[in-house]
Protein backbone atom coordinates (compact mmCIF):
# COMPACT_ATOMS: atom_id res chain seq x y z
CA UNK A 1 0.00 0.00 0.00
CA UNK A 2 2.64 2.39 0.58
CA UNK A 3 3.26 2.74 -3.26
CA UNK A 4 0.20 4.90 -3.16
CA UNK A 5 2.22 7.28 -1.32
CA UNK A 6 4.02 8.32 -4.37
CA UNK A 7 0.73 9.30 -6.11
CA UNK A 8 1.42 12.69 -3.84
CA UNK A 9 4.46 13.31 -6.31
CA UNK A 10 2.37 13.77 -9.74
CA UNK A 11 -0.26 15.81 -7.63
CA UNK A 12 2.13 18.26 -6.46
CA UNK A 13 3.53 18.79 -9.56
CA UNK A 14 -0.20 18.86 -11.09
CA UNK A 15 -1.04 21.67 -8.26
CA UNK A 16 2.56 23.61 -8.89
CA UNK A 17 1.43 23.85 -12.80
CA UNK A 18 -2.09 24.70 -11.63
CA UNK A 19 -1.13 27.36 -9.38
CA UNK A 20 1.44 29.32 -11.94
CA UNK A 21 -1.14 28.78 -14.77
CA UNK A 22 -3.82 30.36 -13.01
CA UNK A 23 -1.25 33.05 -12.42
CA UNK A 24 -0.24 33.80 -15.69
CA UNK A 25 -1.13 31.31 -18.63
CA UNK A 26 1.80 32.80 -20.99
CA UNK A 27 4.70 31.49 -18.89
CA UNK A 28 6.75 29.02 -21.45
CA UNK A 29 8.27 27.24 -18.19
CA UNK A 30 4.52 26.54 -17.24
CA UNK A 31 5.54 23.79 -19.60
CA UNK A 32 8.32 21.94 -17.39
CA UNK A 33 5.89 21.75 -14.79
CA UNK A 34 3.01 20.22 -16.87
CA UNK A 35 5.25 17.78 -18.00
CA UNK A 36 6.76 16.82 -14.98
CA UNK A 37 3.17 16.52 -13.89
CA UNK A 38 2.31 14.34 -16.86
CA UNK A 39 4.97 11.86 -17.18
CA UNK A 40 5.18 11.18 -13.46
CA UNK A 41 1.54 10.45 -13.50
CA UNK A 42 1.68 8.17 -16.47
CA UNK A 43 4.28 6.37 -14.34
CA UNK A 44 2.43 6.25 -10.84
CA UNK A 45 -0.65 4.83 -13.10
CA UNK A 46 1.43 1.84 -15.02
CA UNK A 47 2.73 1.17 -11.23
CA UNK A 48 -0.45 1.20 -10.07
CA UNK A 49 -1.82 -1.13 -13.11
CA UNK A 50 1.21 -3.63 -12.44
CA UNK A 51 0.43 -3.64 -8.70
CA UNK A 52 -3.06 -5.39 -9.48
CA UNK A 53 -1.83 -8.24 -10.95
CA UNK A 54 -5.26 -8.19 -13.35
CA UNK A 55 -3.35 -10.03 -16.20
CA UNK A 56 -6.03 -8.87 -19.13
CA UNK A 57 -6.00 -4.90 -17.90
CA UNK A 58 -2.35 -5.37 -17.79
CA UNK A 59 -2.11 -6.79 -21.57
CA UNK A 60 -4.81 -4.24 -22.76
CA UNK A 61 -2.70 -1.63 -21.19
CA UNK A 62 0.65 -2.93 -22.61
CA UNK A 63 -0.76 -3.39 -26.17
CA UNK A 64 -2.20 0.43 -26.01
CA UNK A 65 1.55 2.06 -24.92
CA UNK A 66 3.41 -0.06 -26.93
CA UNK A 67 0.68 0.81 -29.66
CA UNK A 68 1.82 4.74 -29.10
CA UNK A 69 5.37 4.41 -28.88
CA UNK A 70 5.53 2.28 -32.16
CA UNK A 71 3.58 5.27 -33.41
CA UNK A 72 5.44 7.75 -32.19
CA UNK A 73 8.56 5.59 -33.50
CA UNK A 74 6.66 5.95 -36.99
CA UNK A 75 6.19 9.94 -36.87
CA UNK A 76 9.63 10.66 -35.77
CA UNK A 77 10.77 8.57 -38.86
CA UNK A 78 9.00 9.96 -41.28
CA UNK A 79 9.20 13.56 -39.85
CA UNK A 80 11.47 15.20 -42.75
CA UNK A 81 9.06 13.45 -45.50
CA UNK A 82 5.88 14.67 -43.35
CA UNK A 83 7.88 17.81 -43.22
CA UNK A 84 7.94 17.68 -47.40
CA UNK A 85 4.33 16.81 -47.62
CA UNK A 86 3.25 19.84 -45.84
CA UNK A 87 5.73 21.83 -47.90
CA UNK A 88 4.33 20.97 -51.20
CA UNK A 89 1.01 22.04 -50.05
CA UNK A 90 1.78 25.04 -49.26
CA UNK A 91 3.68 25.70 -52.64
CA UNK A 92 0.10 24.85 -53.91
CA UNK A 93 -1.87 27.06 -51.81
CA UNK A 94 0.50 30.20 -50.39
CA UNK A 95 2.64 32.72 -51.72
CA UNK A 96 6.20 31.57 -52.11
CA UNK A 97 7.51 33.14 -49.87
CA UNK A 98 10.76 32.55 -46.83
CA UNK A 99 8.31 32.37 -44.15
CA UNK A 100 5.61 29.75 -45.58
CA UNK A 101 9.08 27.45 -46.80
CA UNK A 102 9.94 26.83 -43.24
CA UNK A 103 8.63 23.16 -43.69
CA UNK A 104 10.71 22.43 -46.56
CA UNK A 105 13.68 24.09 -45.17
CA UNK A 106 13.35 22.05 -42.19
CA UNK A 107 12.54 18.70 -43.98
CA UNK A 108 15.90 18.96 -45.95
CA UNK A 109 17.81 20.31 -42.98
CA UNK A 110 17.14 16.95 -41.35
CA UNK A 111 17.48 14.71 -44.94
CA UNK A 112 20.85 16.33 -45.85
CA UNK A 113 22.06 17.40 -42.78
CA UNK A 114 23.36 13.96 -41.31
CA UNK A 115 24.92 13.24 -44.31
CA UNK A 116 26.95 16.50 -44.75
CA UNK A 117 28.35 15.91 -41.36
CA UNK A 118 29.50 12.22 -41.90
CA UNK A 119 31.06 13.92 -45.14
CA UNK A 120 32.83 16.70 -43.40
CA UNK A 121 33.81 14.22 -39.96
CA UNK A 122 35.81 11.64 -42.28
CA UNK A 123 38.12 14.47 -43.34
CA UNK A 124 38.79 16.54 -40.28
CA UNK A 125 40.99 15.65 -37.40
CA UNK A 126 39.18 13.37 -34.37
CA UNK A 127 38.94 16.65 -32.39
CA UNK A 128 37.06 18.91 -35.03
CA UNK A 129 34.92 15.96 -35.81
CA UNK A 130 33.99 15.20 -32.04
CA UNK A 131 33.16 18.72 -32.12
CA UNK A 132 31.00 18.64 -34.80
CA UNK A 133 29.25 16.06 -33.15
CA UNK A 134 28.57 17.22 -29.32
CA UNK A 135 28.21 20.72 -30.06
CA UNK A 136 25.15 20.42 -32.65
CA UNK A 137 23.48 17.83 -30.93
CA UNK A 138 23.43 20.03 -27.89
CA UNK A 139 21.95 23.17 -29.75
CA UNK A 140 19.51 20.93 -31.74
CA UNK A 141 18.48 19.47 -28.18
CA UNK A 142 18.21 22.66 -26.47
CA UNK A 143 15.98 24.08 -29.45
CA UNK A 144 13.99 20.91 -29.20
CA UNK A 145 13.46 21.06 -25.52
CA UNK A 146 11.79 24.58 -25.60
CA UNK A 147 10.00 24.00 -28.75
CA UNK A 148 8.71 21.04 -26.92
CA UNK A 149 7.49 23.24 -24.04
CA UNK A 150 6.26 26.14 -26.63
CA UNK A 151 3.74 23.24 -28.08
CA UNK A 152 2.79 22.24 -24.72
CA UNK A 153 1.53 25.36 -23.50
CA UNK A 154 0.11 26.45 -26.91
CA UNK A 155 -2.57 23.01 -26.64
CA UNK A 156 -3.12 23.92 -23.62
CA UNK A 157 -3.95 27.16 -23.87
CA UNK A 158 -6.66 26.32 -26.34
CA UNK A 159 -8.45 24.93 -24.05
CA UNK A 160 -9.43 28.40 -22.72
CA UNK A 161 -13.37 28.73 -22.15
CA UNK A 162 -13.82 32.42 -20.99
CA UNK A 163 -16.82 33.42 -18.79
CA UNK A 164 -20.04 34.63 -21.07
CA UNK A 165 -19.82 37.78 -18.88
CA UNK A 166 -16.52 39.80 -21.41
CA UNK A 167 -16.98 43.37 -21.53
CA UNK A 168 -14.73 43.84 -24.32
CA UNK A 169 -14.13 41.49 -27.14
CA UNK A 170 -10.28 42.90 -29.18
CA UNK A 171 -9.90 41.50 -32.55
CA UNK A 172 -6.73 41.55 -33.80
CA UNK A 173 -6.02 42.34 -37.73
CA UNK A 174 -4.12 40.53 -39.87
CA UNK A 175 -4.07 42.23 -42.95
CA UNK A 176 -6.65 43.45 -45.89
CA UNK A 177 -6.33 42.03 -49.20
CA UNK A 178 -6.53 44.29 -52.48
CA UNK A 179 -6.39 47.47 -50.02
CA UNK A 180 -10.04 46.75 -48.70
CA UNK A 181 -10.78 43.16 -48.48
CA UNK A 182 -10.61 40.82 -45.73
CA UNK A 183 -8.79 37.96 -45.93
CA UNK A 184 -10.26 34.27 -45.42
CA UNK A 185 -7.77 34.09 -42.43
CA UNK A 186 -8.82 37.10 -40.67
CA UNK A 187 -12.63 36.49 -41.64
CA UNK A 188 -12.40 33.98 -39.38
CA UNK A 189 -10.83 35.56 -36.47
CA UNK A 190 -14.20 38.29 -36.98
CA UNK A 191 -16.60 35.43 -37.03
CA UNK A 192 -14.90 33.59 -34.18
CA UNK A 193 -15.46 36.72 -31.97
CA UNK A 194 -18.87 37.24 -33.40
CA UNK A 195 -20.22 34.45 -32.74
CA UNK A 196 -18.74 34.42 -28.72
CA UNK A 197 -20.61 37.98 -28.72
CA UNK A 198 -23.86 36.26 -29.89
CA UNK A 199 -23.55 33.29 -27.36
CA UNK A 200 -23.39 35.76 -24.89
CA UNK A 201 -26.06 38.02 -25.35
CA UNK A 202 -28.24 34.88 -26.24
CA UNK A 203 -27.11 33.23 -22.64
CA UNK A 204 -26.91 36.28 -20.29
CA UNK A 205 -27.35 39.21 -21.74
CA UNK A 206 -24.57 41.00 -20.95
CA UNK A 207 -23.63 44.20 -23.09
CA UNK A 208 -20.34 43.29 -24.56
CA UNK A 209 -18.23 46.23 -26.75
CA UNK A 210 -16.58 44.89 -29.79
CA UNK A 211 -12.95 46.16 -30.44
CA UNK A 212 -11.19 45.90 -34.27
CA UNK A 213 -7.85 46.79 -33.76
CA UNK A 214 -5.81 47.21 -37.12
CA UNK A 215 -4.28 50.45 -38.53
CA UNK A 216 -3.50 51.23 -42.36
CA UNK A 217 -0.99 49.72 -44.13
CA UNK A 218 1.07 51.25 -47.36
CA UNK A 219 -0.79 48.81 -49.69
CA UNK A 220 -4.28 49.47 -47.98
CA UNK A 221 -7.01 52.40 -48.50
CA UNK A 222 -8.78 51.89 -45.42
CA UNK A 223 -7.91 51.64 -41.91
CA UNK A 224 -8.17 47.81 -41.27
CA UNK A 225 -9.82 47.98 -37.89
CA UNK A 226 -12.76 50.20 -39.73
CA UNK A 227 -12.75 47.13 -42.42
CA UNK A 228 -12.95 44.44 -39.92
CA UNK A 229 -15.79 46.82 -38.16
CA UNK A 230 -17.77 47.12 -41.38
CA UNK A 231 -17.39 43.04 -41.85
CA UNK A 232 -18.90 42.23 -38.48
CA UNK A 233 -21.31 45.25 -39.15
CA UNK A 234 -22.60 43.34 -42.42
CA UNK A 235 -23.22 40.43 -40.59
CA UNK A 236 -25.41 41.14 -37.49
CA UNK A 237 -23.01 43.34 -34.94
CA UNK A 238 -25.42 45.97 -33.80
CA UNK A 239 -23.05 49.45 -34.78
CA UNK A 240 -23.04 50.96 -31.56
CA UNK A 241 -21.68 47.42 -30.55
CA UNK A 242 -18.32 47.71 -32.28
CA UNK A 243 -15.27 50.35 -32.19
CA UNK A 244 -12.42 50.45 -34.70
CA UNK A 245 -9.33 50.85 -33.50
CA UNK A 246 -6.97 52.49 -36.41
CA UNK A 247 -3.26 53.26 -35.25
CA UNK A 248 -1.59 50.13 -34.13
CA UNK A 249 0.76 48.33 -36.43
CA UNK A 250 1.97 45.16 -34.69
CA UNK A 251 0.01 42.93 -32.06
CA UNK A 252 1.81 44.15 -29.22
CA UNK A 253 0.02 48.02 -30.29
CA UNK A 254 -3.05 46.56 -30.99
CA UNK A 255 -3.14 45.44 -27.41
CA UNK A 256 -1.73 48.66 -26.54
CA UNK A 257 -3.99 50.98 -27.97
CA UNK A 258 -6.91 48.56 -27.45
CA UNK A 259 -6.32 48.98 -23.85
CA UNK A 260 -6.41 52.88 -24.11
CA UNK A 261 -9.82 52.68 -25.58
CA UNK A 262 -10.94 50.53 -22.54
CA UNK A 263 -9.63 52.46 -20.18
CA UNK A 264 -11.95 55.51 -21.19
CA UNK A 265 -14.63 53.50 -21.67
CA UNK A 266 -17.05 53.65 -18.25
CA UNK A 267 -16.49 49.82 -16.63
CA UNK A 268 -14.10 49.98 -14.01
CA UNK A 269 -12.67 46.78 -13.79
CA UNK A 270 -13.20 45.10 -17.35
CA UNK A 271 -13.54 41.78 -18.55
CA UNK A 272 -11.87 41.12 -21.73
CA UNK A 273 -10.51 38.46 -24.09
CA UNK A 274 -9.05 39.11 -27.20
CA UNK A 275 -9.33 36.50 -30.66
CA UNK A 276 -6.74 35.66 -33.30
CA UNK A 277 -5.89 32.79 -34.61
CA UNK A 278 -5.74 29.34 -32.91
CA UNK A 279 -1.69 28.91 -33.70
CA UNK A 280 -1.16 33.17 -32.66
CA UNK A 281 -2.92 32.69 -29.18
CA UNK A 282 -0.26 32.07 -26.99
CA UNK A 283 2.66 34.92 -28.35
CA UNK A 284 -0.70 37.34 -28.47
CA UNK A 285 -1.28 36.85 -25.40
CA UNK A 286 2.40 37.76 -24.10
CA UNK A 287 1.78 40.69 -25.86
CA UNK A 288 -1.37 41.30 -23.97
CA UNK A 289 0.82 41.00 -20.32
CA UNK A 290 3.24 43.16 -21.78
CA UNK A 291 0.89 46.28 -22.52
CA UNK A 292 -0.41 45.78 -19.22
CA UNK A 293 -3.72 44.00 -20.62
CA UNK A 294 -5.40 41.54 -18.54
CA UNK A 295 -6.99 39.34 -21.04
CA UNK A 296 -7.36 35.95 -22.26
CA UNK A 297 -7.59 34.58 -25.48
CA UNK A 298 -9.89 32.42 -27.51
CA UNK A 299 -8.74 31.08 -30.89
CA UNK A 300 -10.31 30.86 -34.80
CA UNK A 301 -9.69 28.08 -36.56
CA UNK A 302 -7.20 27.68 -38.98
CA UNK A 303 -6.62 25.61 -42.44
CA UNK A 304 -4.56 22.34 -40.88
CA UNK A 305 -2.20 22.74 -43.86
CA UNK A 306 -1.09 25.50 -42.66
CA UNK A 307 -0.59 25.26 -38.95
CA UNK A 308 2.77 23.39 -39.36
CA UNK A 309 4.60 26.52 -40.77
CA UNK A 310 2.62 29.01 -38.64
CA UNK A 311 3.45 27.37 -35.44
CA UNK A 312 7.27 27.23 -36.63
CA UNK A 313 7.12 30.57 -37.09
CA UNK A 314 5.39 31.44 -34.07
CA UNK A 315 8.23 29.46 -31.78
CA UNK A 316 11.04 31.40 -33.72
CA UNK A 317 9.03 34.54 -32.37
CA UNK A 318 9.02 33.77 -29.32
CA UNK A 319 12.94 32.17 -29.10
CA UNK A 320 13.79 35.46 -30.37
CA UNK A 321 12.09 37.30 -27.61
CA UNK A 322 14.82 35.60 -25.24
CA UNK A 323 17.76 35.99 -27.97
CA UNK A 324 19.97 37.15 -24.83
CA UNK A 325 19.31 34.42 -22.78
CA UNK A 326 19.75 31.19 -25.28
CA UNK A 327 23.18 33.17 -26.41
CA UNK A 328 23.96 32.86 -23.13
CA UNK A 329 23.04 29.31 -23.19
CA UNK A 330 24.61 28.27 -26.76
CA UNK A 331 27.94 29.91 -24.76
CA UNK A 332 27.65 27.31 -22.14
CA UNK A 333 26.58 24.11 -24.18
CA UNK A 334 30.32 25.65 -26.71
CA UNK A 335 32.42 25.33 -23.25
CA UNK A 336 30.90 22.39 -21.94
CA UNK A 337 31.38 20.71 -25.91
CA UNK A 338 35.36 21.97 -25.91
CA UNK A 339 35.59 20.70 -21.98
CA UNK A 340 34.53 17.34 -22.95
CA UNK A 341 36.77 17.28 -26.23
CA UNK A 342 39.43 18.64 -23.92
CA UNK A 343 38.66 15.77 -21.64
CA UNK A 344 38.87 12.92 -23.61
CA UNK A 345 42.80 14.75 -25.48
CA UNK A 346 43.99 14.71 -21.72
CA UNK A 347 42.90 11.13 -21.16
CA UNK A 348 44.35 10.41 -24.10
CA UNK A 349 41.27 9.02 -26.03
CA UNK A 350 41.82 11.24 -29.15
Amino acid sequence: MYVYWFWLVPASFGVIFSWRYWRDKVRLSNGLWFSLFFYSFLTMLAITILGTNNHPLIIVCGAIFIGFILLLGVLFFLQAFLLLWNAWIMWRHESHTLPNMLTLILGLAILILPFVGSAIGNRVPPTVNMFMTIFPNLVIFYVAFWFYNYLTMLVIYQFNHPRLRQDYIIILGAGLLNGDEVSPLLAQRIMCGLKFYQKQQRRTKHPAVMIFSGGQGSDETVPEGQAMLDYAVARGLPAEAGWAETQSTTTLENMRFSKELIDQGSVKVPHTIFVTNNYHTFRAGMFAKQAGLKADGIGARTARFFLPDAIIREYIAIFARHKWWHAAATVGMLILSLAMIWLDWYNGQL
